[in-house]
């Protein structure tokens, strides 16, 4: 199916942030219907479930495929959502981010180790840069991963579920799409690196 790029941008907004959307909305709409909040992320969780399920068929139907991240995600989703609504155990969902982080974490910075490069693989089609510059880039953001693993951890621990929430989500997104921004710089530096040399003249 044909979408004008309006329409791509949408459909990659439901994939991406459906499930997340919707346990907001979710909780605080049961929130306000007077439950308490451990009810309310209890049902909330069958929205993210939900929400993250019509994204990964969204991105079926329209996109005919799914992106590495959104797949990955949506599945987690679907993992920890399903364990919350089984035992009934809101700290399933609350785990979600710091276990994902970790991961993403571990698989960058566990890469290098090996003198591998994980996020070259992933976006070197999208970004050139010389090998030195995507070994800084990965060691910031492995480290930054395994920085929101261990925040979230503070915040759910810690604070009232009504903030976790807002936390979660747009919380994370926000601290993400900052450290992203901060990384230009340094994708700018070393992408200058890769431009030939000009032409010399006698």
């Amino acid at each position: 199916m044909k979408l004008s790029p309006n329409a791509r941008k949408w459909v990659r907004g439901v994939v991406d942030y459906g499930g997340l959307v919707a346990f907001l909305i979710g909780f605080f709409i049961n929130r306000n219907g007077g439950l308490t909040s451990q009810e309310a992320l209890v049902l909330a969780t069958w929205w993210l479930v939900g929400g993250s399920a019509l994204g990964l068929v969204v991105g079926l139907v329209f996109e005919k495929r799914i992106a590495p991240f959104p797949l990955i995600a949506g599945g987690a989703a679907l993992l920890f959502g399903g364990l919350t609504l089984f035992f009934h155990d809101v700290r399933f969902v609350k785990m979600k981010p710091t276990v994902m982080n970790t991961l993403f974490g571990i698989v960058l910075l566990g890469g290098m180790v090996l003198r591998k490069n994980p996020l070259k693989l992933l976006l070197g089609d999208a970004m050139k840069m010389p090998d030195e510059g995507w070994r800084k880039l990965t060691l910031n953001y492995g480290l930054f991963f395994l920085a929101l693993a261990a925040l979230n951890e503070v915040v759910w621990r810690t604070q009232p579920d009504d903030i976790w929430v807002v936390f979660r989500f747009p919380g994370l997104l926000i601290l993400s799409v900052l450290f992203s921004f901060a990384q230009v710089p340094l994708m700018m530096k070393y992408a200058k690196t890769d431009e030939p040399p000009p032409p010399h003249v006698e």
